[in-house]
């Protein structure tokens, strides 16, 4: 999950005397609070958009009445950054800083390493405010063989967090790469959001000159289309995630917490706000053929994952149906991620494509 704070522009020291450390943990304490309002906002219907689509829907698949297949022999596993997945499924990023995100994290952590899934975690900007709070993101133990994402927003990057603080990050998480979170809506539309936007595709360049991981860009549902993934590609990003519209609505999420009318009825006006998921995706693909690239942003089911493939995805990214069943049981969970298996192996099956990749037959998927 993105998350956000008042602006950090207070100097080090307070007028007061306090140390720059009681400044942090006092961000850290209303991060922490927001971290339990996104979690409880997005388990609600009202945080999803309600006219805007994901663009999936326009899309159906060719039916093979007769494939050329044996079921138990489809093969779901890929590569992704270098690292060998048991299927082209990522846990997207969604929370961390609390005691209820903490549990969340190791359940969804367990589900990863036992189904070779990717998995990322929420903005640890707050574990950088307050270090005790690392261990509610900290999964690899439970899950040492993943794909692993740290997260923080881009903008962070204007607000006195640079290489270092994105290297505690990694090294806390013990993470193979960064995700640097790119949410200009949501920042606008939270009561004294971080909005100097200024300058940070040069601070991105300069973060993925100088990391000694991959870097990905992502969207936080309001898409990346394909004229910024040239712009971000060009700045070295390894990666992007889409993160398109369709799904959670930051800007509802946003709206629902707001603490003032002005800030509610922005959020509801920007409600739907965004660039449809699959447009993003043919608009990346358009652009850079070869780009590691991730499909989030309304991704409910087997079927939609099939589909983002056969637009062009390496991977595909799931948060609310995930965040839902873990926070039921861990058998929820279970029962969610083999649903989500089936239901992508069974397209497969009905579409005669032996692996993922084959999805992308021409003809295969008309829109």
């Amino acid at each position: 999950m993105a998350d956000n704070r008042p602006n950090a522009t207070a100097p080090a020291v307070s007028s007061n005397g306090s140390n720059h450390n009681n400044i942090d943990l006092a961000v850290a304490a209303q991060t922490q609070s927001r971290k339990a309002d996104h979690i409880r906002i997005c388990l609600d219907d009202r945080s999803q958009c309600k006219t805007a689509t994901t663009g999936l829907e326009r899309y159906r698949f060719t039916h093979s009445a007769l494939p050329n297949l044996n079921y138990s022999d489809l093969d779901l596993t890929t590569t992704f950054l270098g690292k060998s997945l048991g299927s082209p499924i990522l846990i997207s990023s969604m929370t961390g800083g609390t005691e209820q995100a903490q549990q969340i994290n190791h359940n969804l952590a367990a589900i990863a390493q036992e189904y070779k899934l990717a998995m990322g975690v929420g903005s640890q900007r707050v574990a950088v405010e307050n270090p005790e709070l690392m261990g509610t993101f900290d999964v690899r133990a439970i899950a040492p063989d993943i794909l692993l994402l740290a997260n923080l927003g881009a903008v962070q990057l204007n607000y006195r967090y640079g290489v270092d603080e994105c290297r505690r990050l990694i090294d806390g998480l013990q993470a193979d790469a960064l995700i640097l979170h790119l949410n200009p809506l949501q920042e606008c539309i939270q009561p004294g959001g971080d909005t100097d936007f200024r300058g940070l595709m040069d601070k991105v360049a300069t973060l993925c000159a100088q990391l000694e991981v991959p870097v990905i860009a992502k969207e936080v549902g309001n898409g990346i289309s394909g004229q910024m993934a040239q712009q971000l590609i060009k700045a070295g990003v390894s990666a992007i995630d889409v993160a398109g519209a369709g799904g959670t609505s930051w800007s509802m999420v946003e709206a629902e917490r707001a603490d003032n009318n002005l800030q509610r009825q922005l959020g509801l006006t920007f409600a739907e706000w965004g660039i449809p998921t699959a447009d993003c995706l043919v608009q990346v693909r358009e652009v850079d053929a070869k780009i590691p690239l991730i499909a989030s942003g309304g991704i409910r089911n087997g079927v939609d994952v099939a589909k983002a493939i056969a637009l062009g995805a390496d991977l595909v990214g799931l948060a609310r149906p995930f965040l839902q069943a873990a926070c039921e049981s861990e058998a929820a969970l279970q029962e969610q991620t083999e649903l989500l298996l089936a239901e992508l192996k069974t397209v497969m099956f009905c579409t005669d494509s032996a692996q993922p990749i084959d999805l992308r037959r021409s003809g295969l998927l008309a829109g």
